[in-house]
C-alpha cells in the first residue's frame, strides 16, 4: 500500500471517528432525557428505545418499571371502591396514568415500588378513591394571586385544585404548564377534562416537590403535599394517609420505612 493509500484510509477512518464523536455530542440533553439515534433529546420510545445514545435508555421490548408495578389489578382495587355516581370513576384510568408517567422517563424507569405505594396513597386520599377530578365547590373559590406578573390570571378562568393533587392557583398552573409544554393559564379546564393532563400535573408536582423528600420517610411526603395537616393541623387526614401507605406497601411486599408521620 503506498503512501496515498495509507493517507487516504486515515483520513476515512478519521472523519468517521470524528462523525460518531461529534453526533454523540449533538445532544447535550437533561440527565432525565434521552439521546436518540439521531441526536434529539426527549423522553418517548423514539429517543429511548432502539438507537438511544444516552440518558435513561431503554429498549422496545423492556417496558418500563412503573408499567410493571402499576398493574391494572392494582388500580382497579382502588378505583373499584368508588362509587358509580363519580365522576373520577369514568374519567381515571390505569392506562393515563402510564402515559403520563411515561413522560417522565427518569421516573418511570427508576421508581421503587415504595415510592407507587406513597404516591398512590396520597392519590387515595386526595381523591377518595379516584372519586373526584375537582375540588369540591372549587368553582365558587377563587385562586388568583393578582399580583403574580409571571403567571398572570386569564380573565373569566379559574384556578381552583384540579386532578389527583388539586393543582391550584394560577401560579402553579403556568409554571406546571410551562414546564409540560401546555398552556394552562388560558386552558386551566384541561386538567379536570383529560385525564393523561390531570395525571401529568400530578406528575409535575411530585417530581418538583415531593420525590426529593422520599428518603426522610412518608411523613416528610405528606408534609411536602399538605404541610397544614401535620403538628396535629388535621390528625384524621394524616392517619388517613399512613393508612392507605401501610395497605398499599403490604400490597407491593415492601417495608413501609420509619418516620411515617408528620
Amino acid at each position: 500500500m503506498n503512501l496515498r493509500k495509507i493517507s487516504s484510509f486515515f483520513l476515512i477512518y478519521l472523519f468517521g471517528f470524528y462523525s460518531q464523536t461529534a453526533k454523540s455530542q449533538f445532544c447535550g440533553c437533561s440527565p432525565i432525557l434521552c439521546c436518540s439515534q439521531y441526536g434529539y433529546c426527549g423522553s418517548s420510545n423514539g429517543y429511548c428505545g432502539t438507537g438511544c445514545q444516552s440518558g435513561p435508555c431503554r429498549t422496545n421490548k423492556e417496558p418500563p418499571v412503573v408499567d410493571m408495578i402499576v398493574t391494572q389489578d392494582f388500580f382497579d382495587r382502588i378505583i373499584n371502591k368508588t362509587g358509580n355516581g363519580c365522576a373520577g370513576k369514568r374519567f381515571y384510568t390505569r392506562d393515563s396514568f402510564i402515559n403520563a408517567a411515561n413522560t417522565f422517563s427518569n421516573f418511570a424507569n427508576s421508581v421503587t415500588r415504595r415510592e407507587i405505594a406513597t404516591m398512590f396513597a396520597h392519590f387515595t386520599h386526595e381523591t377518595e378513591d379516584f372519586c373526584y377530578i375537582e375540588e369540591v365547590n372549587g368553582s365558587s373559590l377563587d385562586y388568583c394571586d393578582e399580583n403574580n406578573r409571571q403567571y398572570p390570571c386569564a380573565p373569566g378562568k379559574k384556578y381552583y385544585g384540579r386532578g389527583p393533587f388539586l393543582l391550584s392557583w394560577n401560579y402553579n398552573y403556568g409554571a406546571c404548564g410551562q414546564s409540560l409544554g401546555l398552556d394552562l393559564l388560558r386552558n386551566p379546564e384541561l386538567v379536570g377534562s383529560n385525564p393523561t393532563v390531570a395525571f401529568r400535573t400530578a406528575m409535575w408536582f411530585w417530581m418538583n416537590s415531593v420525590r426529593l423528600v422520599l428518603n426522610q420517610g412518608f411523613g416528610a411526603t405528606i408534609k411536602a403535599i399538605n404541610g397544614m395537616e401535620c403538628n396535629g393541623g388535621n390528625p384524621g387526614a394524616v392517619n388517613a394517609r399512613i393508612k392507605y401507605y401501610r395497605d398499599y406497601c403490604g400490597q407491593f411486599d415492601v417495608d413501609p420505612g420509619v418516620n411515617m408521620t408528620c
